[in-house]
């Protein structure tokens, strides 16, 4: 690591900063219907910062995820949020000839953003020039956690049961995958007719990655009970870690953020834990000789009153 880099970690695992937010930050998109908007959140100094992708759950916009997107980009990360086509704010109907291929469009979104990191830092004033494109994670939520997984190497099956199109990016070095869906054996009639692509392959998902589960999280998709979040843990290849919340239901506490419908367990003790340990697993992840994500397993394994637990392998 050089004295640059090293810099930068030691500011990531700091105080919080001074963030600069700008929105929204217009890619062209031929082909999409829509120009991809993309709201950035950055830490107003410093250099060689990396870079977190983050893709929304259904419905949700680059507005959302304020309490993890805001402490990402106060402790060193530049947080790059798309807006995909099932957006709320955008309104596109359900009969649309887009929606079958939703799940594809948000893929793509987060493939556009990463091959856009130079008109999109340069659209910022000041943040040109400041990121570090070798460190580079996704993160999602829910159906957001299934687009970001992609490109981690998950797979989607088709009818054969063959796993389709690689979409994996080699330039994503780490994720984080909150409340991501597991395999697609155990699906409600409803999900196996309107969700095909809830049937992923886990097994070529080699990026490491922390996956984000809640004990208490029963989908309306799925006939299986929490253990189904679960799923991409048990069934993907090493270099993973699994933090199972006790008392957790699908919005994890409230990081979709505070006092909205979707929060059915608002708990900002959980939100608190999930924003320090995405921070360190990255903050490792991307610096290998940091030890952030060392010390937050002792600490979440030696305390008292622990508010979940952790598995890795």
């Amino acid at each position: 690591m050089s004295d640059s880099n090293t810099t930068n970690a030691q500011k990531i695992a700091g105080a919080p900063t001074t963030v600069i937010s700008a929105k929204p930050v217009v890619l062209s998109a031929p082909g999409r219907g829509e120009d991809l908007q993309v709201r950035i959140s950055a830490p107003a100094t410093g250099s060689g910062l990396p870079v977190i992708v983050f893709s929304h759950g259904f419905g949700w916009s680059m507005n959302g995820y304020a309490p993890l997107a805001d402490f990402w980009a106060a402790h060193g990360f530049v947080v790059l949020q798309p807006t995909h086509l099932d957006s709320r704010t955008l309104g596109i109907p359900a009969d649309d000839p887009r929606t079958p291929q939703i799940w594809r469009f948000r893929i793509a979104d987060l493939t556009r953003i990463l091959d856009g990191l130079d008109p999109l830092g340069a659209s910022v004033p000041g943040l040109g020039g400041r990121l570090d494109r070798s460190r580079i994670a996704v993160a999602g939520h829910s159906w957001g956690a299934q687009t970001a997984s992609a490109l981690l190497g998950a797979r989607v099956l088709g009818s054969d049961g063959v796993p389709g199109e690689d979409m994996s990016d080699p330039r994503v070095k780490a994720g984080v995958l909150l409340a991501l869906p597991g395999l697609g054996d155990d699906l409600t009639p409803f999900a196996a007719e309107n969700l095909p692509f809830l049937k992923p392959s886990f097994d070529t998902m080699t990026t490491p990655a922390l996956i984000v589960a809640g004990d208490r999280d029963q989908s309306h998709l799925s006939t299986r009970g929490p253990d189904w979040f679960t799923d991409p843990y048990t069934y993907s290849p090493v270099s993973k870690s699994l933090l199972t919340l006790f008392g957790a239901e699908h919005s994890l506490g409230g990081i979709p953020g505070y006092e909205v419908a979707e929060t059915t367990d608002e708990s900002r003790a959980r939100v608190t834990l999930i924003q320090q340990l995405t921070t360190a697993f990255l903050r490792s992840a991307l610096y290998p000789e940091d030890t952030s994500w060392k010390a937050a397993v002792t600490a979440l394994e030696e305390g008292p009153n622990p508010l979940g637990k952790l598995q890795s392998k």
